[in-house]
């Protein structure tokens, strides 16, 4: 995965931040929003975009842009830093295929008590019932 090709095809949107920034908030746009297309990337792979369309289904709109903000900072500047570093991570982990999950035996002990543990129930209700005459 080259980042610095992956970062190219971003787009950012810069807009008007609400929060703390008094009358400096109404003419600055701090707020720094990020735009990948994941569907027309040319520096994934097919495999690398099923993976990615898998993993991050919850995260991408229905036209399959994935969609992130971040107004964090009052610097423009430092938010399009943040959320170009929250943007890589969110890839890498999209990008990491699971473990297979190995299903595991009991012990035999583990069975034996199960097996002891029934009997002693079994044992119990057959002392419960009344005594046939």
């Amino acid at each position: 995965m080259n980042t610095e090709k992956i970062i190219k095809e971003l787009k950012f949107k810069a807009v008007r931040s609400s929060g703390a920034g008094g009358q400096h908030v109404n003419k600055v746009s701090s707020k720094v929003e990020l735009i990948f297309d994941l569907q027309n990337s040319s520096e994934f792979t097919i495999e690398e975009k099923e993976l990615l369309f898998k993993n991050l289904k919850t995260k991408l709109t229905k036209d399959n842009l994935l969609l992130l903000q971040c107004d964090e900072s009052r610097s423009q500047h430092k938010n399009k830093e943040i959320v170009v570093k929250r943007f890589l991570e969110i890839i890498n982990n999209g990008l990491k295929i699971p473990k297979k999950r190995k299903p595991s035996k009991p012990t035999k002990s583990s069975i034996l008590k199960r097996l002891e543990k029934k009997k002693k129930q079994a044992f119990k209700k057959v002392f419960r019932k009344k005594p046939e005459l």
